[in-house]
């Protein structure tokens, strides 16, 4: 449960509402996570790279969009104040060592991307800059069932795609590849009379 993942690791985040969290990566768990944040009263950056990206993160809720491939997000972090909160959605070490110096003095980078590459950081930018690393997993029953009440509160939802049954090998080699938007629902019922691709109502 993605959802689970990221109201997790926003709700225990060391933020108040008004700080400027960032969400980087707006993928299954970045747009759920753009979407927590704006609806837990925080100023919200999204980061992604390119454009493509840019007018959902916007749709989401989020305040700002930051293209990592056409400037430095931690920069433009900087920028904007500096954020108190960055959530990694997306895997790697170098995207956490990307953005770590875009948080403010006390900030934290919490990551819930899982991947093999190591987190590399320097201890100036560690102690100098009063920064911390954290990683959240997800939660148990109780918070699970947090995260629907606010979710139902809050109008937060998952987009998904739904496709009929017997073209499920083909939705799991489009997840696999990385092109889900962003969740793959296999129609079981009516065998998704159409098979066209469906995407649940946003709420900003």
């Amino acid at each position: 449960m993605r959802g689970l993942t990221t109201f997790n690791a926003l709700r225990n985040a060391p933020a108040k509402a008004g700080d400027l969290v960032a969400v980087l990566g707006i993928g299954g768990l970045g747009h759920l996570g753009v979407q927590y944040a704006r609806h837990m009263g925080f100023e919200v950056a999204a980061i992604a790279r390119g454009t493509r990206s840019a007018e959902l993160a916007k749709k989401l809720g989020a305040h700002h969009y930051i293209d990592s491939a056409a400037s430095d997000p931690a920069a433009a972090l900087q920028a904007l104040g500096g954020a108190k909160v960055i959530l990694i959605t997306a895997s790697g070490g170098k995207t956490v060592a990307a953005t770590f110096k875009g948080l403010r003095p006390g900030g934290v980078s919490i990551n819930v991307g899982v991947g093999p590459e190591p987190i590399e950081i320097t201890s100036q930018d560690l102690i100098f800059g009063e920064r911390k690393v954290a990683g959240s997993l997800t939660g148990n029953p109780a918070t699970g069932d947090a995260t629907l009440r606010f979710s139902a509160l809050s109008g937060v939802s998952a987009m998904i795609e739904t496709v009929p049954l017997q073209e499920a090998p083909a939705a799991y080699a489009k997840m696999m590849a990385g092109k889900a938007r962003f969740r793959m629902v296999l129609d079981m019922d009516n065998g998704g009379s159409e098979g066209a691709s469906q995407q649940s109502q946003i709420k900003s």
